[in-house]
């Protein structure tokens, strides 16, 4: 698990929705006169939710809906990334399973019930992802998959089932080379041997809001929801992802002090529905030295090419990005990243580098 929690994030409370439903009745009486009733008339009985609560109901389920689809999307692009690069990762590598499992407790809320609904999870914590290429992925787990044990030792349900199960795997997974889960899966209980998988241990996360940005805190990374949007193609998604990794691998929130900065700002976008007004200006981030970006960006172009990405429209994206949101949009990238033409010349660079080393068959090593 990345982290030692395998990607099991955390997630802001919410308060809680009371869903009530009202009862009306109507009787209807006729004008001729009729005999005496031998049975009293029966009133219909109509139930149905109020109009407003029934509205955030449904979009507390296309917000759950929305967020888990960017999410697994996310996942899928930044799963080459994660494991062709672990011996770039440096001290970041680490033994993980290469699943995310979730139960209606991992939301809070409205959205627990959204969960149950729209995911159908309930108390048993269950498969919400499965990381390509990884052990779990050649073991056959699936999406659905219920965990009930690991080696043998009962998995939790319930509210803390998350960081419950953390406690169990971590040390289990730290050691060995594969581990026994059993899950249940249409009805059945199943046994699967799971490799574990040598890969970069930094978490992916979605931030929620519509601000063209990304967030690394030397520990997670996290593309905004604007980003995603603004990138569109996987091949952009992953030039975004792999520079911020490589901020990561390289120190460089701990260089520039802006951890503590960065990391509260993580942490509140990664809930469904965020406290935007903090990106407000530069929300406190402070632009990063081009000598720093420089060195991310020569280390991310190594990731992208070696995850199997094409690099060669990187220059295009990068200089896309900055021309339409130039430093003077001081909640977007290129406030925090302002050296475009710096960065440009190092990825131009970088590009014919590796195209060489490929040429020549020689490891593609930074």
């Amino acid at each position: 698990m990345g982290q030692q929690t395998d990607w099991l994030s955390r997630r802001t409370t919410y308060g809680l929705l009371t869903v009530a439903a009202l009862l009306s009745g109507c009787s209807m009486l006729s004008r001729a006169p009729a005999p005496a009733p031998t049975e009293p008339p029966v009133a219909r009985v109509i139930q149905e939710e109020p109009p407003a609560i029934t509205a955030r109901v449904a979009a507390a389920r296309a917000d759950l809906t929305r967020m888990v689809n960017l999410q697994d999307q996310l996942y899928r692009i930044a799963a080459p990334l994660l494991i062709n690069n672990a011996d770039l990762c440096r001290n970041h590598a680490r033994n993980l399973l290469g699943f995310t499992a979730k139960n209606r407790y991992s939301y809070s809320g409205e959205f627990i019930d959204a969960a149950q609904a729209v995911l159908n999870y309930g108390d048993q914590l269950e498969v919400a992802s499965v990381l390509a290429g990884s052990g779990a992925a050649r073991a056959g787990l699936r999406k659905g998959d219920k965990l009930l044990a690991a080696e043998g030792k009962p998995l939790p349900a319930g509210q803390s089932a998350e960081t419950q199960a953390a406690a169990i795997l971590a040390p289990l997974v730290a050691n060995s080379q594969s581990l026994n889960l059993t899950v249940a899966r249409d009805g059945r209980n199943q046994n699967l041997n799971l490799p574990v998988t040598r890969a970069c241990a930094f978490r992916i996360d979605i931030g929620n809001a519509d601000n063209i940005n990304a967030y690394s805190d030397d520990q997670r990374v996290m593309i905004t929801r604007g980003m995603v949007n603004f990138a569109q193609s996987d091949e952009a998604i992953a030039y975004v992802l792999a520079t911020e990794l490589a901020h990561n691998v390289l120190g460089h929130a701990a260089t520039t002090r802006s951890a503590y900065t960065l990391g509260s700002i993580m942490d509140n976008l990664v809930a469904i529905h965020p406290d935007t007004s903090v990106l407000i200006g530069t929300a406190g981030v402070k632009p990063m030295p081009q000598e720093l970006d420089a060195a991310a960006d020569y280390l991310a172009l190594y990731m992208v090419a070696r995850a199997g990405y094409n690099m060669d429209r990187a220059h295009a994206f990068w200089q896309r990005l900055a021309t339409q949101y130039p430093p003077t949009v001081l909640n977007g990238y290129t406030a925090h990243h302002p050296a475009t033409a710096y960065r440009l010349n190092v990825i131009d660079k970088t590009i014919a580098e590796i195209k060489a080393k490929q040429a020549s068959r020689r490891p593609l090593l930074p």
